[in-house]
């Protein structure tokens, strides 16, 4: 793969980052030469794919087999009303291509088995996880630390967000190491609803962790649960240690 230069155009259209102690015009190549694979374009994704797309990511491959439905327009900012009925991934990459050309958008619409996430995950740079089920998420845990591959995994319900970032390459704790905390819990926003605004502050803070990780600015907050109480407006962080027992990262290439 051609490694990109930044043009000029890039360097004024991303000059409020640049400007930032610490990051500069070698962090700001890395955003563009960096892919990232984005599961889920509901609440979540809509939020974190905006940011990332808008700072400057290199490449978006987004994945969702869903369609656009009337109650999803209350959170779900890259999908509009003349949108209701189309597949999510068509609606949210027409809205991504408005925000920012130079990124490369792509779209798969359908529901990938994990034979067929696995080389997409060793392909791209980092992994964000905008799913809406355990299931999901443990299962793009295990193929992220398999690949080397860093996940940035997040969730909102009701008035509470987290999120858990994973980089096996620095052997730190896995979802799995938490998740096994949680039981069987399936809720869904159907069943408890969910504050507008709430997915919008945990699908940015993903898309924030995902720019400190692929450009190696700032401190990545592994082995630590971030959890937000929007009723409070309060972040709180769990220290996460690795289970000596964990299937994941335990033994991650057995």
């Amino acid at each position: 793969m051609t490694t990109k230069t930044l043009s000029t155009a890039e360097a004024m259209r991303y000059s409020r980052q640049i400007l930032l102690s610490g990051f500069d015009l070698e962090k700001q190549e890395l955003l563009i030469n960096s892919s990232v694979l984005m599961i889920g374009a509901g609440g979540l994704g809509c939020a974190a794919a905006q940011y990332l797309v808008a700072a400057g990511i290199g490449k978006l491959t987004l994945v969702d087999d869903d369609t656009v439905e009337n109650t999803n327009l209350q959170r779900q900012v890259l999908h509009f009303e003349d949108d209701i009925g189309a597949k999510k991934v068509d609606s949210a990459l027409a809205t991504l291509s408005q925000i920012n050309h130079y990124t490369e958008l792509v779209g798969i619409d359908k529901r990938l088995s994990e034979t067929e996430l696995e080389p997409l995950v060793d392909t791209h740079n980092l992994v964000v996880d905008c799913t809406d089920n355990l299931q999901s998420r443990n299962t793009l845990n295990d193929l992220c630390y398999r690949n080397n591959t860093p996940l940035v995994s997040g969730a909102a319900i009701r008035m509470e967000g987290q999120i858990f970032c994973v980089i096996p390459t620095l052997n730190s704790a896995c979802y799995r190491c938490v998740s096994h905390y949680f039981g069987e819990q399936n809720l869904s926003c159907v069943e408890s609803g969910v504050m507008s605004p709430v997915v919008g502050i945990i699908g940015a803070s993903q898309a924030n962790e995902a720019i400190k990780i692929l450009t190696q600015f700032g401190q990545a907050p592994i082995n630590c649960l971030q959890i937000f109480d929007a009723a409070q407006s309060q972040w709180d962080s769990v220290r996460v240690n690795a289970l000596k027992t964990c299937p994941t990262c335990a033994n991650p290439h057995e």
